[in-house]
């Protein structure tokens, strides 16, 4: 990251993370879609989607108040994570459940690295805080999937596996683009 004045700049993990939680909301929005109210994990799925709006929108605050610029990949994101949840939901509940799983230990991964960095360098303790808090419902919500039978999803590691791939691809191209 480049260094401004004040110390690093923070615009790539801002823009990452508020990347991140938007299409969260669209994987939840397209397994809805599917699912509807009727799904046996549709409960479970809104009230993540919920928590996942609120972190869209304190991502969205602070890329305001610190002229933080979105993704320029984010009509994709909006598409791809629709049908990512959707497809998912289409495989079954379990195979949604194991979207979720896959990408939030993707994300713990992630939100654990930026934490390392934020806390070694002392500089951002409001992006820290923001990050931890969100860590730790993203490893609720994966730990949710799980107790919701992700691993009986049909093809379970291979399903994940590419997920998870995926979800690496799309955190290292919105940071930059």
């Amino acid at each position: 990251m480049s260094e401004s004045v004040t110390g690093p700049d923070r615009s790539e993990m801002i823009r990452v993370d508020q990347a991140g939680e938007f299409g969260a909301t669209r994987i939840y929005a397209g397994q809805l879609a599917v699912m509807g109210d009727r799904g046996p994990h549709s409960a479970e799925i809104r009230a993540m989607a919920e928590q996942e709006v609120g972190h869209r929108a304190e991502f969205d605050a602070l890329m305001a108040r610190r002229g933080v610029r979105p993704t320029a990949l984010q009509p994709f994101w909006n598409v791809a994570g629709f049908a990512l949840g959707a497809g998912t939901a289409m495989i079954g509940p379990e195979a949604a459940m194991a979207c979720t799983a896959a990408i939030e230990e993707e994300i713990d991964r992630h939100y654990t690295q930026q934490l390392e960095e934020l806390e070694r360098d002392g500089d951002d303790p409001e992006l820290a805080d923001m990050i931890a808090r969100f860590r730790e419902d993203e490893r609720e919500h994966r730990d949710a999937a799980l107790a919701a039978g992700a691993e009986k999803a049909p093809g379970y590691a291979l399903l994940t596996a590419a997920i998870r791939m995926g979800c690496r691809a799309a955190i290292r191209l919105s940071e930059k683009i």
